[in-house]
């Protein structure tokens, strides 16, 4: 798996924006800005949108937020206009068909022939800065994601209750 400092693969892919536009997406979007790429396993799941809803809050932050699963951009199009959980998120998810950006990054279960829900955390350097990696049937806290990606931009120690604005160590 990919690991703390090494280059997060580029990649272009197609996807739907928050407009339900089929998008062409490109990490080169995403290289001056600190990053959140999320891996889920299926779109039409229970889990999932769950997840997908509750990574919103960090593009209300202002930050950059990606989901990835492997079906296809009109099974994630179809979704999107007919989940009422996720029909309203401001970032794209696309469409990591074939796994093959999964597969790089070291995140697939070849038994379920998914990608593994995986979180990383991305520099403006394109750097990871954060990996963590979840079983498929548990979901991921995005308050948690928010608070390690806002100590990781502070640039110093942060405890483990670190929360933005608090002193560094």
């Amino acid at each position: 798996m990919i690991g703390i400092n090494e280059t997060f693969p580029a990649f272009e892919l197609t996807g739907v924006d928050d407009k339900n536009n089929l998008v062409t997406v490109s990490s080169k979007d995403y290289e001056d800005d600190w990053s959140v790429f999320f891996f889920y396993p299926k779109d039409f799941t229970f889990i999932c949108p769950t997840e997908i809803a509750a990574f919103d809050k960090l593009v209300v932050k202002g930050y950059k937020v990606l989901g990835f699963s492997g079906d296809n951009e009109y099974c994630k199009l179809n979704w999107k206009q007919t989940n009422d959980i996720i029909k309203n998120i401001h970032y794209p998810l696309v469409a990591d068909r074939g796994l093959l950006l999964s597969e790089k990054l070291g995140i697939v279960d070849w038994s379920e022939g998914v990608a593994l829900r995986a979180t990383f955390i991305v520099d403006n350097k394109n750097q990871v800065k954060h990996v963590s990696v979840n079983e498929l049937d548990t979901g991921r806290n995005s308050d948690e994601v928010l608070r390690t990606l806002e100590a990781l931009k502070a640039g110093g120690k942060t405890g483990c209750d670190w929360q933005t604005g608090d002193d560094l160590l």
